[in-house]
């Protein structure tokens, strides 16, 4: 079962490459989770697939590699991320909190799930994101990390992390509908 592990390396790699954006960094944790795989692989219980056990290793080099990043910046917000963020809450929402106009339907999702290309759109998306809020959006959704552990990675409060995820989703949700579900594609 574990001999076969360099099986897996493509999903994870691209895996790795979603979260990372760097293929050089998405190799070296790919690498580091079959190595750890191997090292630690009496361990395996077989409770989970193999696949999804390495996938948990891997989320954990992802973590590791964007704590050991984190001490390089400072994550406090600039102005321009927030006026920039405030732009966008207004064009969706009116001064109540309520949305201006409904969003549109997305033609079955189920299928762009599918496609690569709609995750090359995403990435996009989450590439544009400031990194603040990419950064939070990646760690809890991608990741997997709990409220708790982002805002002890990040530095921030659990209010501060609630509108980093808020905001994230907005400017994926409006990125996605511009330029994957009603066909404006141009990157």
């Amino acid at each position: 079962m574990l001999k076969d592990l360099n099986n897996h390396r493509t999903i994870l790699l691209r895996y790795a490459l979603l979260q990372l954006h760097d293929e050089a960094v998405a190799e070296d944790a790919v690498q580091e989770t079959l190595l750890a795989a191997l090292q630690t692989g009496d361990s395996f219980r077989s409770e989970s697939a193999v696949r999804t056990w390495l996938i948990g290793i891997l989320k954990h080099k992802i973590a590791d590699h964007y704590r050991a990043t984190e001490r390089h910046y400072s994550m406090e917000s600039s102005n321009d991320d927030e006026d920039q963020n405030e732009a966008l809450e207004q064009l969706i929402f009116n001064g109540k909190g309520r949305w201006i106009g409904a969003p549109s339907a997305w033609n079955n999702p189920d299928h762009a799930l599918e496609q690569d290309e709609f995750w090359a759109v995403f990435e996009w998306c989450q590439k544009n994101l400031s990194e603040q809020h990419g950064r939070a959006f990646m760690l809890r959704e991608i990741v997997g990390l709990e409220t708790e552990e982002i805002c002890e990675d990040m530095n921030i409060s659990h209010s501060a992390c609630r509108v980093y995820l808020h905001r994230a989703r907005l400017g994926l949700r409006e990125c996605l509908e511009q330029r994957w579900f009603n066909a404006k594609r141009e990157l």
